[in-house]
């Protein structure tokens, strides 16, 4: 790789790793019209050449096989909320029983976007998580059994976990930082329990973190992570020091379930299966190869590439 070819890498990856990327939405049904109002933070239409064209475009509803025809629709920046607003009126033509929603959010702003859809009808409501893995959902206005909104949340978790380039350079740091797989085990727990304190703690108090904050902090400990490799290597204590940073990660999660009704212990268990499964498959892809390139220190040259990335995607998040 030239190192023209680099320059451009360690910029694009920074836009990639996009990592707090959530809008909520609400649609009330009455008869054969529907109500729906969109919130999406200002950070992510910024660079939407027309916002209010692509928000309203942004979504469809189909009932009985038919595309809802939208009749109305306007947007409003709400400085107060730093959040675009825009509300559409819908017309389907007979009264909706069943609803099915498709997003398009992940394509209009970042991949790993995700929308938090709530529907009402009557007295009825139900739910949807929308993103690029997800981009439909039925919603059938009927109360979901329990084990429908179990496995809805813990799902929801484990797609978080390992939905954006954040958090899997973040685990394949981990996995670079452990000298031995014990060490590799308490990394991963000690990882995981920070971000169980974050989504726990972070409802109790009244600091409600801004998700540009919480970007630029998943950057730091990204580059931080990288420099214990490259510059401590038999530093002791590494498990603490993961701690901590688990803690900022959990940061992301904690807004996630605040912006949804999702049960925090649901998401987390999730959230642990997936980082467990991706931990270790980072880990024995490395095992694998390592013998083969060792003579070329990997391990030194993917903590530095992870330097540089953390660092340019914190400064990139400190300029906007």
């Amino acid at each position: 790789m030239n190192r023209r070819a680099l320059a451009f890498t360690l910029i694009a990856l920074p836009a990639l790793a996009h990592m707090v990327s959530i809008s909520t939405g609400e649609i009330r049904l009455d008869g054969t019209r529907a109500h729906y109002e969109i919130r999406m933070p200002l950070y992510e239409v910024a660079p939407l050449q027309d916002p209010e064209k692509a928000l309203l475009g942004g979504i469809r509803f189909v009932a009985g096989g038919v595309e809802g025809r939208r009749i109305q629709g306007n947007c409003q920046k709400v400085e107060s909320e730093n959040a675009l607003i825009c509300k559409s009126v819908f017309e389907f033509p007979v009264a909706v029983e069943t609803l099915e929603a498709v997003s398009d959010f992940h394509k209009i702003t970042v991949p790993n976007h995700v929308h938090l859809l709530r529907a009402v009808r009557g007295d009825f409501t139900d739910q949807a998580v929308l993103d690029l893995s997800f981009p439909k959902a039925q919603l059938r206005f009927r109360p979901p059994t329990a084990t429908e909104r179990i496995v809805q949340q813990v799902v929801s978790g484990a797609i978080r976990a390992g939905g954006g380039l954040a958090q899997l350079l973040f685990l394949a740091a981990l996995v670079l930082a452990a000298r031995s797989r014990r060490e590799l085990m308490l990394l991963a727990g000690m990882f995981i329990a920070g971000e169980v304190v974050a989504c726990v703690v972070l409802p109790l108090v009244s600091w409600q973190p801004a998700p540009r904050f919480v970007e630029a902090a998943a950057a730091l400990t990204i580059a931080y992570l990288a420099v214990e490799i490259l510059l401590l290597p038999e530093a002791g204590q590494r498990w603490l020091v993961v701690g901590v940073l688990g803690l900022f990660h959990g940061l992301y999660f904690a807004l996630f379930i605040q912006s949804s009704d999702f049960a925090t212990g649901w998401v987390l268990l999730g959230v642990a299966l997936a980082e467990i499964a991706l931990i270790a498959g980072f880990a024995w892809a490395m095992s694998r190869f390592a013998a083969q390139v060792e003579r070329f220190q990997p391990v030194r040259i993917a903590a530095g590439l992870l330097l540089a990335v953390g660092l340019v995607w914190f400064f990139s998040q400190l300029r906007s």
